[in-house]
C-alpha cells in the first residue's frame, strides 16, 4: 500500500496526495505541526482537487528542515519540501554567498559544511567514525574536527524527505577510486606550482588546440612512456621510431598558445582500475572539482592524480602553453534517474529544471539540466571556476552546451576570472537547445550582446567551409568548387561586419572559429563522405584549404589536434565511448604528413608574429581587411599591416587561375600548399601571377 504524503509546494501552499486505500477524510479537518513542540499552523482554506489530491493554504510558511506532520483523524501524514525548493523564496531564504563548503584542511582541524536546508539531519563519517553536524543559518550545515586529516576517507548520511543516503560531498576535492569515497586534502601539501603562466597580451592572440588527455599520447608509436596518463603529457623528448618529435614537444613546435583539454575532472563510464577496458570522452562529470583517477598512475591515491594533474599543467606552462578546461556545467550524470546523483539526495528537486509539467527538462537529452539560474547552484559552478584557477592555475574554460546556462551565471565567471593577472579564455557552444530556461536568459550566440569577453563556436565559419553540419553530402566553399563564395568576406572578418551579413557575434573578440573539433566527423572522414568520388590527393588539398581559412581569418582559430595531419576515426561520427584505436592519435600519420603539417606550422607562425591577423576591434578589421576583385569562385582579401602588406588567395576549383595582387612591386610568397610545383617560385615582380588547383596562398609586401 502507497503511504499518502504531503509536500510544501510554495510558501504557504500544502499539496497532500492520499491514495484510495485512506478512508474518506473529506468530512474531518487536518491539523498541520511541528513534530517536536505540536503546536499546530493555522490553516486559511482547503481545496479538494480529486478525490486523491487536496490543497492546503495556511497563514504562514512551515520551517524547512524540521520534522513536520499533517494530522488527519488517526492519520500521521509527513509534510516535506516540494516545489517550494524551486521558488525565488527558498533561493531568497537559503541561499549563502561569503562562505566556503567542503572539507578546509590544515594541520590542526578540519572544517566540514555542507548546504542542505531540507535536510533533517546530517552525520559526518569521518574514517568510520561518526560525527553528528550542527545546522546553523541558511541551512548549512558544519562540524569543526581537531587534528590532522590530511588524507582521510570522509563521506555524510543525509536524512531528507524521509530517506537517508551516505553521499559524497559535491565539493569533494580528492577521491578514491571509481567515486567510491571523498578524500580530505591539505593543499599545502600538494605540489607547489612553479612554472608561472604563460603571458599574453591580448586573447585574440590565442591558437587553440582541443586534444584528448588519452588520446593524445595512448598510441605506442608516440614514444611516451605514461601512454594515456596526465604524466605522459607532461614527458619531453618523446619521439616516433623514425625520430619525429610526438606529445608535448610536437604541440610546442606547431606554435599553438593554449591546449584544450576535453574534460579532467572525474566522470563516470571509465573503471579508473581498469581504464584500458573502457574508454569515453568525458562529459559524464561525477565530482568536479577532483581530477579523472583514469588518468593518474594512482587512482586510489588521490595525491596522486591531483600532483600528476598539476605537473602535466605546470609542462604545458614551461612551454608557454596556457591551459584551458573543457567543463560540463549543463547536466549531470545519470544512468537511470535524478535520485542517483550527490545533489538530488542532499536537496531534493532543487539544482535541475523541471518543465511545466513538471518533468525534467530534458535540452542536454543526457536526462537533466543544471538550473544554473538558481542561487546555489550558481555558487557550486562559480566555486568550481575559483578553485581551478586558484589551485590548478589553470587558463581557462570552455563550456559545454553553455546556450543551456543562463546569462548571470556567465557573467559572474567572466566578472571571478578578470580578477587574475592575465587573461582566461572562455568560450563555448552558444547553440538554442530546448529548456524550460527562457530564451531571453540563455548564454547563446542570439544574447552575445550581453556577454562581454565570452567566445562562441562559429557554426557558420564550419558550414560555409565544408557544408552542412547536418545534412552528410552537403558540400561547402573548400569540397564544391567555391559553393558559399559570396560568404567568404564574412567569415575571414571575424563574422561582424554589418556590411557583409547579419553578424554571427557583434565583435569580433566574441567568435572561435574552427572546420572541425572532437564532435562529428573529422574533416577527413567528412570528405571522404562528400567527396568519394575525388582521389585522396584532391580531398587533402581540400582539407589545407579549410585548416588555411581558420588560420588567416579574423578571430580565435581552433585546432582539433591530429586535424594537421589529416585525422581520421575511421568513419566514426560520435567517438565518445569508442576504442582507442578510432580516437588515439596516429604518430606515424604524423611522420607520413610532414609538407602539411609544416604547412599549418607556417600559418601559425605568421600568424604568431603579425598583428594584422589577429586585429581586436570592427573598427581596425574595417580599415585593414579588403577584398580583393577576382576570378569568381577563386578568393582572395588584403591584408594592411603598419610595415607590410599581405595578400591571400585561395582557389576551390581544380583548374589554375589567374590572379591581380593588390598592387605592383615585389611580393615574396610566405606560404603555399602546392608543395610539388612551388619548390623554387618564391618572388613575384609586379601585379600578375597564376594560382595553381585547390592552391592557397599567401604573399607579403614589405
Amino acid at each position: 500500500m502507497v503511504k499518502p504524503v504531503a509536500w510544501m509546494d510554495d510558501i504557504k501552499l500544502v499539496t497532500v496526495y492520499i491514495n484510495s486505500f485512506i478512508p474518506k477524510l473529506d468530512n474531518s479537518f487536518p491539523l498541520i505541526f511541528q513534530k517536536k513542540n505540536k503546536i499546530p499552523f493555522q490553516i486559511t482554506q482547503m481545496t479538494n482537487l480529486n478525490e486523491h489530491v487536496y490543497q492546503i493554504y495556511l497563514s504562514e510558511a512551515l520551517p524547512i528542515g524540521e520534522e513536520v506532520v499533517l494530522q488527519w483523524v488517526d492519520t500521521e501524514i509527513p509534510i516535506y519540501p516540494g516545489k517550494i525548493v524551486r521558488t525565488d523564496w527558498f533561493d531568497q531564504q537559503f541561499s549563502v554567498n561569503n562562505i566556503q563548503f567542503g572539507a578546509i584542511c590544515s594541520e590542526d582541524e578540519t572544517i566540514f559544511r555542507l548546504w542542505a536546508p531540507t535536510a533533517t539531519s546530517v552525520i559526518l563519517r569521518l574514517n568510520d567514525q561518526l560525527y553528528e553536524m550542527i545546522r546553523v543559518e541558511k541551512g548549512v550545515w558544519t562540524k569543526n574536527i581537531a587534528g590532522d586529516w590530511h588524507g582521510a576517507i570522509y563521506e555524510y548520511i543525509v536524512t531528507v524527505n524521509g530517506n537517508t543516503h551516505v553521499v559524497i560531498d559535491p565539493y569533494a576535492k580528492g577521491s578514491l577510486a571509481n567515486t567510491s569515497k571523498g578524500v580530505v586534502i591539505n593543499f599545502s601539501r600538494t605540489m607547489k606550482l612553479n612554472a608561472n603562466r604563460p603571458k599574453i597580451a591580448s586573447l585574440q592572440d590565442a591558437v587553440i588546440y582541443e586534444i584528448h588527455v588519452r588520446d593524445a599520447t595512448k598510441d605506442p608509436e608516440s614514444g611516451v612512456i605514461n601512454r594515456g596518463k596526465f604524466l605522459g603529457l607532461q614527458e619531453i623528448g618523446t619521439k616516433t621510431e623514425k625520430g619525429f618529435s610526438t606529445g608535448l614537444d610536437y604541440i610546442k613546435e606547431l606554435g599553438v598558445t593554449h591546449v584544450e583539454l576535453l574534460p579532467i575532472n572525474d566522470f563516470a563510464r571509465v573503471d579508473e582500475l581498469k581504464p584500458d577496458t573502457q574508454y569515453n570522452w568525458g562529459y559524464d562529470p561525477l565530482l568536479y572539482q577532483v581530477p579523472e583517477g583514469s588518468y593518474s598512475t594512482n587512482p586510489n591515491d588521490p595525491l596522486s592524480r591531483i600532483n600528476e594533474c598539476k605537473k602535466m599543467i605546470e609542462a604545458f606552462h614551461r612551454e608557454n602553453i596556457g591551459v584551458v578546461l573543457d567543463v560540463v556545467f549543463n547536466h549531470a550524470f545519470i544512468e537511470e534517474n535524478i535520485e542517483e546523483t550527490n545533489f538530488e539526495k542532499i536537496v531534493p528537486g532543487y539544482y535541475f529544471r523541471y518543465d511545466e509539467q513538471e518533468n525534467l527538462a530534458n535540452g542536454t537529452g543526457c536526462g537533466n539540466e543544471f538550473a544554473t539560474e538558481r542561487k546555489m547552484v550558481r555558487k557550486f559552478f562559480i566555486d568550481t571556476i575559483d578553485f581551478w584557477l586558484k589551485e590548478y592555475q589553470v587558463d581557462g574554460f570552455r563550456f559545454d552546451l553553455m546556450g543551456l546556462m543562463d546569462l548571470e551565471t556567465m557573467k559572474q565567471i567572466y566578472k571571478r576570472c578578470q580578477l587574475e593577472e592575465i587573461p582566461i579564455m572562455l568560450l563555448g557552444e552558444g547553440w538554442n537547445l530546448p529548456s524550460s530556461l527562457p530564451e531571453s536568459e540563455k548564454a547563446m550566440v542570439a544574447n552575445a550582446s550581453c556577454l562581454e569577453g565570452i567566445r562562441f563556436f562559429n557554426d557558420r565559419f564550419r558550414d560555409v567551409l565544408k557544408g552542412n553540419l547536418f545534412s552528410l553530402e552537403d558540400r561547402g566553399f573548400v569540397n564544391g568548387q567555391g559553393r558559399f563564395f559570396e560568404k567568404l568576406p564574412d567569415i575571414v572578418s571575424g563574422s561582424c561586419l554589418e556590411k557583409y551579413s547579419s553578424p554571427f557575434v557583434p565583435d569580433v573578440t566574441q567568435t572561435i572559429n574552427y572546420v572541425e573539433c572532437h564532435d562529428n566527423h573529422t574533416l577527413w572522414d567528412r570528405l571522404s563522405i562528400t567527396n568519394s568520388n575525388e582521389p585522396e590527393s584532391v580531398r587533402k588539398k581540400m582539407h589545407q584549404l579549410a585548416t588555411g581559412i581558420t588560420l588567416v581569418s579574423q578571430g580565435v582559430p581552433f585546432i582539433h589536434a591530429g586535424q594537421e595531419w589529416f585525422r581520421t576515426k575511421k568513419g566514426v561520427e560520435n567517438s565518445y565511448s569508442s576504442s582507442d584505436e578510432i580516437n588515439q592519435l596516429d604518430w606515424k600519420k604524423r611522420e607520413q604528413e610532414f609538407d602539411t603539417i609544416e604547412f599549418v606550422k607556417k600559418l601559425i607562425h605568421l600568424r604568431n608574429n603579425y598583428d594584422v591577423f589577429r586585429m581586436r576591434s570592427k573598427k581596425e578589421i574595417e580599415k585593414r581587411l579588403h577584398i580583393l576583385k577576382t576570378n569568381r569562385p577563386i578568393f582572395g582579401f588584403t591584408l594592411l599591416g603598419d610595415k607590410e602588406e599581405f595578400a591571400i588567395y585561395i582557389n576551390p576549383t581544380k583548374a589554375c587561375g589567374k590572379i591581380w595582387l593588390p598592387s605592383s612591386g615585389q611580393w615574396k610568397m610566405m606560404v603555399t600548399n602546392d608543395f610539388v610545383n612551388r619548390v623554387t617560385e618564391r618572388l613575384i615582380i609586379g601585379e600578375y601571377t597564376n594560382i595553381n588547383p585547390l592552391e592557397f596562398l599567401v604573399f607579403m609586401k614589405s
